[in-house]
C-alpha cells in the first residue's frame, strides 16, 4: 500500500512530447491518454513528473502542466527529431538525465510508469537505481503491428524488448482483453500481472454539436459527409477508404475529409493523392492536415459518419470521440470497436477485411438510409469511458501494486 504522502510518479514518455500536435508523427492517442490520465490523477493527489526526450532547442526545460504536474525535457541525442531506432542508442543518457533532475530536486518517486517499449528499455534501469515498482503501458505491440503485414516491419529488438518487459515489470496496462490474451498466448505474459482498463474521452471536449451550425463553421452545407481522422499512415487503411467512395451515389454531394498530418508523409500522401486523381475523386476528397484537438468536435458533429478502417488499432480513441460527438462510426474488428458499436444503431462493424465496396455499402447505411441515428444513443456508448471513471480504475492499480521481492516495500 502507497500512503498519500508518497504518490508520486515518474512518467516516461520518451519518444513522443504529450503537448505535440495530436496527429503529427509520433503523436497521437498516447499523447492524449497521459495528458489525460496525468490530470485526473493529479485530482486523486499523485504528483507527476513527465519525463520526454528534448526534440527542439525551443524546448522549455521544465514546463508546469498543474499544479502537481510538470513536463520535464531531458537532453537524448541531438535536439532534433530522431525515427524511433535512433533513440534507442541515446537511452543511456536519457536514463543518467533523468537521474541527474532526481538528484537535483532531492525527489523520490514511487512508481515508474513508463509507456511504450522505448520508455519501457530506460525505466527497466532506472526501476533497479530507484527500488520502486514499474507499470508499463505499451500503447502497441510489436508482434500484431507485424500480424497485420501492413508496411514497414517491427524490428526483432522491440519484439524482444517488449518481451523482457513484460518478465520484469510489476504490472501492465492493457486496453482490451484482446490484448491481454495476445500478451499472455505471445510474450508469455503472467496474467496477474495484467491489468485491462480502457483509454478514456474527454466527455466535455467531445460532444454533440448542432450539426448545421459546425457544417457552417467548417465551410459546409448540405454535403454528404465522410470523416477520417488519424496518422497518414499504411497501417490506417486510408486507400481502402479513397476506394470505397468511388462505389458511392451522387458524388457531387459527397465529402471524404481526411484529417491527419501531411508534412511528415509525403511519400505515402502523394500515392494517396495520385489514387484519388486516378478515380476521379479530386472534388470529393479533402485533405486538412493537422486540426487542432478543440477543433475536432466540430467536424466529429458535421459528419454523418467516421470511418476507422485500420489494419491494426491498439484501442480505437477516434471512434470513441465520434460516437461521444454523437456520429456513428463504421469501422473493422480492431481494438475496442465491437463493445461499443451497436451494430445498425451507432454504427457497423465489417465483417470482412479490407473491401471497399463492401465499406461502401455500410457507409452508405448511415449516409443515404431512412433510419435516422440517435446522437444521444451514440454518446450513451461512451458515458462509461469518461476519463473520470479510467483514472478510478488506474488509482486502484497504482495504490496496490505487487512489490518485487527484491524490492523493500514502500509502505514499511
Amino acid at each position: 500500500m502507497i500512503y498519500r504522502e508518497e504518490k508520486r510518479i515518474a512518467m516516461l514518455s520518451v519518444h513522443s512530447c504529450p503537448l505535440g500536435k495530436i496527429g503529427e508523427r509520433d503523436t497521437g492517442g498516447m499523447s492524449v491518454y497521459i495528458r489525460e490520465i496525468s490530470r485526473e490523477l493529479e485530482k486523486r493527489g499523485f504528483f507527476i513528473d513527465i519525463f520526454t526526450r528534448r526534440q527542439c532547442k525551443e524546448h522549455p526545460y521544465l514546463l508546469n502542466l498543474g499544479k502537481k504536474i510538470r513536463l520535464v525535457h531531458l537532453k537524448a541525442g541531438p535536439e532534433e527529431h530522431l525515427e524511433k531506432l535512433q533513440i534507442y542508442q541515446h537511452l543511456d543518457e536519457f536514463q543518467y538525465n533523468l537521474e541527474m533532475f532526481r538528484q537535483q530536486y532531492n525527489l523520490r518517486y514511487n512508481i515508474i510508469f513508463s509507456h511504450y517499449w522505448l520508455s519501457g528499455w530506460a525505466a527497466k534501469k532506472i526501476q533497479q537505481w530507484w527500488n520502486i515498482p514499474h507499470v508499463i503501458m505499451f500503447h502497441t505491440l510489436g508482434t500484431l503491428k507485424n500480424n497485420a503485414r501492413i508496411g514497414k516491419p517491427e524490428p526483432k529488438l522491440r519484439i524482444e524488448t517488449e518481451r523482457l518487459l513484460t518478465d520484469k515489470c510489476q504490472n501492465i496496462i492493457a486496453p482490451t482483453e484482446q490484448e491481454k490474451n495476445h500478451l499472455i498466448c505471445s510474450y508469455t505474459t503472467e496474467a496477474e500481472k495484467i491489468k485491462v482498463i480502457p483509454c478514456g474521452v474527454n466527455l466535455q471536449l467531445f460532444r454533440p454539436l448542432d450539426k448545421k451550425e459546425s457544417r457552417l463553421r467548417l465551410g459546409f452545407n448540405d454535403e454528404k459527409i465522410i470523416l477520417f481522422v488519424g496518422r497518414i499512415d499504411p497501417i490506417k487503411g486510408i486507400d481502402t477508404l479513397i476506394k470505397s467512395v468511388a462505389y458511392l451515389k451522387d458524388k457531387k454531394g459527397l465529402r471524404l475529409i481526411i484529417i491527419g498530418d501531411n508534412a511528415h508523409s509525403q511519400p505515402l500522401l502523394q500515392r494517396l493523392k495520385k489514387l484519388v486523381d486516378d478515380l476521379h475523386l479530386k472534388e470529393n476528397v479533402i485533405f486538412k492536415g493537422i486540426v487542432p484537438q478543440e477543433d475536432l468536435p466540430y467536424y466529429y458533429s458535421a459528419a454523418d459518419v467516421c470511418s476507422v478502417v485500420s489494419y491494426y488499432e491498439s484501442f480505437g480513441l477516434v471512434a470513441l470521440e465520434a460516437l461521444a460527438c454523437g456520429t456513428p462510426v463504421v469501422a473493422r474488428k480492431v481494438g475496442i470497436i465491437e463493445q461499443i458499436i451497436k451494430q445498425r444503431e451507432t454504427g457497423w462493424v465489417l465483417n470482412g477485411g479490407h473491401n471497399p465496396k463492401e465499406l461502401a455499402e455500410k457507409l452508405a447505411f448511415f449516409l443515404y438510409g431512412s433510419n435516422r441515428v440517435s446522437s444521444w444513443q451514440c454518446r450513451a456508448a461512451t458515458i462509461s469511458f469518461g476519463w473520470e471513471n479510467i483514472a478510478e480504475q488506474m488509482n486502484q492499480v497504482l495504490l496496490n501494486l505487487p512489490q518485487p521481492s527484491t524490492i523493500p516495500c514502500l509502505s514499511t
